[in-house]
């Protein structure tokens, strides 16, 4: 007999580095999931730690195995207080998706901190983590890995396109579910706000407010990656080896820089969604709140873009990494072959108990 409810905590930390997103989640299977978030939070990372996580991709494999042992402390406190403070008793799980630091599936690696086993013990509760490596093993991108969520709790949309430190999207093809990594957003917009002295371009307003250097979209536009065919994904240090320099090379001002790369970013996802007015798109992520972007995509393309509530957006990768470990802890299919490339799909994630 199958379990028809569920209650666990989804953690997600992101590549643009905004903070931990924990979410308290309920999942009830009848004939459909159905999914419900009844808490949440958004733990913001101090400057240490943003210093610490956006320069690992650097770092040698013994000190990555240090911030892994810090990282993993730190979590597991952080977790811990939010259990206290919303007064959690029932809980199946904690499923955490812990931190990037290198994600190079090419050469059969992709690494995650804050997903050692010392995590269950610290929380004195039973943890599912590490969703990506068993793909990569198996000779898939390791990403992306919320298509299956997309596809089994949002189904009404035609996409869902996700706006993170990268854009990814997923959709249906003749019964497959494929998605990919589209291009990098926050990773490179951040970036260039934190050198203004803002941590983000609110509502797109610098943007908005600056010229398009016309000679660097075309540049940005014209890079293979752009060519290549799914499955496919992006990792930090393709932004630190070929975005940036470009960015670099143009001796553009940053204000112009991030006028052009939200340009950028919203001619790669129009061309990425087919142009009929039946077709629906969700749109989550911190970059959903670029009410420049969504403009813009919106003029490129007849398609419905649609914001669902803050919440939604705000914690979408949590809730679905929720997801994916309720459906590890049932010994389920939780990663796509048609999405990431892998040899077959199979059910990931590392199961800890106390």
């Amino acid at each position: 007999m199958r379990r028809k409810q569920f209650r666990v905590l989804g953690v997600m930390s992101g590549t643009s580095l905004d903070g931990i997103d924990l979410a308290y989640l309920a999942f009830t299977r009848e004939e459909h999931w159905e999914a419900s978030i009844l808490k949440a939070e958004t733990i913001p990372y101090s400057q240490k730690w943003v210093e610490a996580l956006k320069t690992s991709a650097e770092l040698s494999r013994t000190d990555i195995a240090a911030l892994d042992e810090k990282y993993t402390d730190y979590l597991a406190e952080i977790i811990q207080q939010f259990i206290q403070k919303n007064k959690i008793e029932k809980l199946d799980a904690v499923c955490s998706h812990g931190h990037t630091v290198l994600h190079q599936p090419e050469e059969g690696f992709t690494i995650q901190i804050g997903n050692l086993p010392k995590l269950a013990t610290l929380l004195q509760k039973k943890v599912v983590c590490d969703f990506r490596v068993q793909d990569v093993e198996l000779g898939g991108q390791g990403a992306p890995l919320v298509p299956i969520g997309d596809r089994l709790l949002f189904s009404d949309y035609d996409y869902c396109l996700n706006l993170g430190g990268f854009a990814n999207i997923s959709t249906e093809i003749e019964s497959n579910r494929i998605a990919y990594d589209i291009c990098p957003v926050n990773t490179v917009l951040n970036e260039y706000a934190s050198r203004l002295g803002f941590a983000f371009d609110r509502d797109g307003a610098i943007a908005r407010n600056a010229e398009v250097n016309q000679n660097l979209l075309k540049e940005l536009n014209s890079l293979s990656f752009y060519q290549q065919k799914p499955p496919k994904s992006l990792g930090i240090e393709w932004v630190n080896s070929v975005i940036f320099p470009i960015l670099k090379k143009s001796e553009s001002t940053s204000e112009e820089i991030i006028a052009t790369f939200t340009e950028h970013v919203a001619v790669q996802l129009s061309e990425n969604i087919q142009h009929y007015s039946s077709q629906k798109v969700l749109v989550t992520g911190g970059g959903a709140f670029n009410t420049y972007l969504i403009e813009l995509l919106q003029q490129k393309t007849k398609a419905q873009i649609i914001l669902p509530q803050k919440n939604l957006i705000e914690f979408k990768e949590a809730l679905i990494f929720g997801f994916l470990g309720v459906l590890r802890l049932e010994n389920e299919i939780n990663v796509l072959a048609s999405v990431t490339g892998a040899s077959k799909n199979h059910s990931s994630g590392k199961i800890f108990e106390v």
